[in-house]
């Protein structure tokens, strides 16, 4: 490998600020450099470093992200911010194009900033202008140079107030009336309002709407999207018929103006529908290239693939961010020893390895998950845009599918719970708003929700696997597939007769050996999932009943698994590939290991269920493994954090900086942060011998209704006095 090329006078990657962390940082077995020029490439790390330089340069970007302003003046900062970014160009269009390593790095580059800025972008740009693109044709390419100059700003309307899953019952329609060839675009009553939409709030000018498409005569042709413009982009004022506003507060990102929509007979011109999977003639007759009725409405929502992928990767860089604060704090961080006198840093505890590591261990997995599923859906997208009608295409436009739609539950499940973990293992400094891990928790949540529910999402993943079986079951077809993540399946019933073999630790510390065993459960979970649909089905349930009954125990954890072995074993497959650099092999295959054996043992009773597991023994060699992986990993740690973390402006966390000095950087963060009213007595006190100016602020109080008892006698007093003394 090529040495990291690198100005002397601006290096790629500046070494670490001295602190209590270089203790910890000594102790590394590899060269924490050399694994981030593997993991990034040179090109990608100097582009991430030239975002990170140029909005911590910026006073526009200067703290606070946010979090301390009314959610009005948030939403304000976070536009002005969002049109600086568009100024540094930091992705011109052609990139934006034709370099999918770069687009994620900046979706990284501005989530690890504040998500409420990274979703604004990325809305605009990949949800709006993507959806324009992919699904319009060249008389729609006329909106991409506008949407980078910011002459309109874009939102991607698919989300109603009664239907989000389930999009096949959205109730927007679109009309075309031949005799102006326009569509008429109307929701028929608040339920069918556009709901959710990031960027309509307030600043959105256009947006991709989805609609049912009825041509003259009452026939509808499904689902499919059009380009309404809903603002005046000189006023911001809503176009004619356009009722559209903000829908409040939310628990997280609040500086993204997520709005709502009602059209009351907004006509558009007939060319502004997007008309890859469909269109309509001057006249009114509906013509497609699609003639499967499934499958047009695939292609009308392939860009959810695109949503579904990104979230993947918001999901690992929130993952990213809160390991990288636990674990450095946990290195700094004494409390107990063997004596009196000697404490040592909590990272030197078994529990706190067990508690943190695997989640490290997993934001390498899928991070690099993450990588591989955008350069495929890339590679989809190049043959949308070839009109390549291939069976191959067709089959990876499937498989991706079903990649992406468990991909992002696995993601964002994973980071929620790494994200909790990490904030209670830093303790109290863990809640205190400052250390960012609230914010990462709330900011996250939202990834587990929109473009699909989770749960109902993994039932397009198993289907796909019950379908790949029935298939074979049918015609004797092979099970394989584009990307291979399916061909293991093909050799099902020899799997199936497969049991564990380790016979001691050093057995598991390999991820090969927890591969096998994946194999094996994940073609169980697809028996065991179609003989209960088939059990469901002769019972005399209907198709949609008998579904719905296999999913708890048998479909739902299908898909995971599924999906837990696809990330695990590309990341086998690029941990043990001959160019990792040989000083960094046993630190990424250890990684590799504890990622696979952690996320196989949630799974334990189902390898014991169904005989994969027997006796005590294999359960014990399992936790023996992970835990010894744990203490491997240990003195890598905080290396392995410098390798993802960003720089100590952009992680903005004082208990998760470089140096490690937690006590100077909490008590400096905690000094700016207080106003004189803060350092003052509370407010409630500040008068405290006038006591009846504090009676309408606390009426509860005892005291405070004994004065006010008190003073309301005297003054009743008085008035009978007054009175008395009148002639």
């Amino acid at each position: 490998m090529a040495p990291l090329g690198e100005r002397s006078d601006d290096p790629v990657l500046p070494d670490p600020p001295q602190g209590p962390l270089h203790v910890a940082r000594a102790r590394a077995s590899f060269p924490w450099k050399e694994l981030a020029l593997f993991w990034e490439g040179e090109d990608t790390l100097r582009f991430k470093k030239a975002i990170f330089s140029a909005l911590e340069n910026d006073p526009l970007f200067a703290h606070p992200r946010g979090s301390r302003l009314s959610v009005e003046k948030y939403q304000e900062l976070n536009f002005l911010r969002c049109k600086r970014v568009f100024e540094y160009d930091f992705l011109p269009l052609g990139d934006m194009l034709g370099s999918p390593p770069r687009v994620l790095a900046l979706i990284e580059c501005l989530g690890m900033y504040d998500w409420s800025l990274a979703a604004k972008f990325f809305l605009h740009v990949l949800s709006f202008g993507s959806a324009i693109y992919s699904s319009g044709s060249e008389r729609h390419f006329k909106y991409l140079p506008k949407i980078f100059s910011l002459e309109i700003f874009g939102c991607f309307a698919l989300t109603e107030v009664s239907h989000g899953s389930n999009t096949k019952a959205i109730r927007t329609t679109a009309h075309y009336d031949p005799s102006t060839q326009e569509f008429v675009i109307h929701s028929p009553d608040f339920e069918a309002a556009k709901f959710w939409v990031g960027n309509m709030g307030k600043t959105a000018t256009h947006a991709v709407v989805y609609a049912q498409l009825y041509t003259p005569g009452g026939q509808c042709h499904g689902l499919h999207p059009f380009v309404v413009q809903i603002r005046d982009p000189k006023t911001l004022l809503p176009m004619p018929g356009v009722m559209v506003g903000d829908i409040g507060k939310k628990l997280g990102q609040n500086g993204l103006d997520n709005g709502f929509a009602m059209f009351h007979k907004v006509r558009i011109p007939r060319q502004d529908l997007l008309n890859r999977s469909g269109d309509v003639t001057p006249e009114g007759a509906y013509v497609t290239h699609v003639k499967n009725v499934g499958q047009r409405f695939s292609e009308s929502l392939g860009s959810l693939s695109s949503g579904r992928v990104a979230i993947v990767g918001m999901s690992v860089v929130n993952l990213k961010l809160a390991v990288s604060i636990a674990l450095r704090f946990s290195a700094t961080r004494r409390q107990f020893g063997p004596t009196d006198k000697e404490e040592v840093p909590v990272l030197e505890y078994p529990m706190q390895q067990w508690r943190l590591l695997p989640y490290l261990a997993a934001a390498y997995a899928l991070d690099h998950f993450s990588k591989s599923l955008f350069l495929d859906l890339g590679e989809l997208q190049r043959g949308l845009l070839r009109k390549d009608r291939s069976v191959r295409q067709a089959e990876l436009g499937r498989e991706i599918h079903a990649l992406s739609s468990a991909g992002k539950p696995l993601a964002s499940w994973t980071a929620q719970r790494g994200i909790q973990e990490c904030r209670e293992a830093c303790g109290g400094h863990g809640y205190l708003a400052m250390n960012r891990l609230g914010d990462l928790r709330d900011d996250n949540d939202p990834n587990c929700t929109y473009e699909g529910d989770n749960n109902v999402l993994l039932q397009q993943t198993s289907s796909y696997l019950l379908g790949l079986l029935a298939r074979r079951d049918r015609g004797g077809a092979r099970i394989e597939s584009p990307l291979k993540t399916v061909d293991f399946l093909d050799g099902y019933a020899d799997i199936l007769g497969r049991r564990f073999e380790g016979s001691s630790p050093e057995d598991l510390l390999d991820s090969s050996v927890p591969l096998a065993a994946y194999k094996w459960l994940v073609c169980y979970l697809l028996r065991e999932s179609h003989q209960k649909l088939s059990q469901e089905t002769r019972s005399g349930k209907s198709d949609f009943e008998a579904r719905n009954d296999c999913q708890v125990y048998h479909c739902r954890p299908l898909a995971l698994a599924f999906l837990e072995l696809t990330v695990a074993r590309r990341f086998h497959e690029h941990t043990h590939q001959p160019r990792v650099p040989p000083l960094l092999r046993a630190v990424l295959r250890r990684l590799s290991a504890l990622y696979a054996l952690w996320s196989l043992s949630q799974h334990t009773a189902l390898l014991y269920r169904g005989g994969y597991f027997s006796g005590e023994r294999a359960g014990k060699l399992m936790e023996s493994a992970i835990l010894a992986l744990c203490a491997q990993l240990k003195d890598d740690a905080v290396a392995l954090v410098d390798v993802i973390a960003p720089p100590d402006f952009i992680l903005d966390s004082p208990i998760g900086r470089a140096d490690g000095e937690l006590c100077c950087h909490a008590r400096h963060t905690l000094g700016a942060l207080l106003v004189p009213a803060e350092l003052q007595k509370p407010w409630l006190w500040r008068k405290p011998t006038d006591f009846t100016n504090l009676l309408p602020l606390c009426k509860r109080s005892f005291v405070a209704e004994h004065m006010y008892i008190v003073q309301l006698k005297q003054q009743q007093e008085t008035e009978h006095k007054q009175v008395s003394s009148q002639p």
